[in-house]
């Protein structure tokens, strides 16, 4: 089965025996069926695990956790809070833009993709890495979550220093077995418009991680976005 996946080695060599499980049997035959009765899912199949493609898993230094993919039309691509480059960024993500700003004087760039965060180590992970088209949350509960907490342990347990960026409740919740003397766990509210300014502005993510991975002695994130993006 695992030649079947679009995983890379990097994280294949980890979390392959989990695609053997029987919850991932279910999942699977859910997403084909779902398929088959007409529904658009998002993102695109090849994009599935383009977060974890995207990032190796000895090359992450920051975990930015969200929750279930954008659900409009050419928007979700595989990463948390990104969309695609010829996609306006949506609010949560002028809310992170702001805050970028205002923590690091960083002009927002025109776009809202995200892929240059990837390549320096930034893992944007949701925790369930598909949906149904304009039907928010519709893949919860159907297996993701096991998968994308796996991930969240494998890190935990066998890197050290890492940062874990956790806006809002869930993403709280899905890191509360995070070892905060092994890693930096950063908290705040969600960066959406109906709870951004209860603590996440103000809350300095950015320089907070740099300042981490610096005395680590980690090369700091290039938190600045090109102006054109590329996927």
């Amino acid at each position: 089965m695992n030649r079947q996946i679009n995983l890379s080695a990097s994280w294949l060599n980890i979390m392959g025996d989990e695609f053997e499980k029987p919850y991932m049997t279910k999942l699977r035959q859910f997403l084909v069926t779902e398929k088959k009765n007409g529904k658009t899912l998002f993102p695109p199949g090849n994009q599935i695990f383009y977060a974890l493609n995207r990032t190796p898993f000895n090359k992450v230094k920051v975990v930015i956790l969200g929750q279930d993919p954008y659900h409009g039309g050419g928007q979700a691509h595989g990463l948390c809070f990104s969309v695609q480059p010829t996609v306006a960024a949506p609010p949560s993500l002028l809310n992170i833009y702001k805050e970028m700003e205002t923590d690091l004087g960083l002009v927002p760039p025109s776009h809202g993709c995200l892929s240059s965060w990837a390549d320096q180590g930034v893992l944007m992970l949701n925790s369930v890495l598909t949906v149904e088209a304009h039907k928010a949350g519709s893949h919860r509960g159907r297996g993701w979550e096991k998968f994308t907490d796996r991930v969240i342990r494998e890190l935990e347990s066998h890197r050290e220093n890492l940062v874990f960026i956790l806006w809002g409740g869930y993403a709280r919740k899905k890191g509360n077995f995070i070892d905060r003397k092994k890693h930096l766990v950063i908290e705040s509210p969600h960066p959406s418009p109906l709870s951004s300014y209860r603590g996440f502005f103000g809350s300095r993510p950015f320089s907070l991680s740099n300042t981490y991975l610096e005395e680590t002695g980690q090369a700091p994130i290039k938190w600045k976005l090109p102006e054109v993006a590329k996927l």
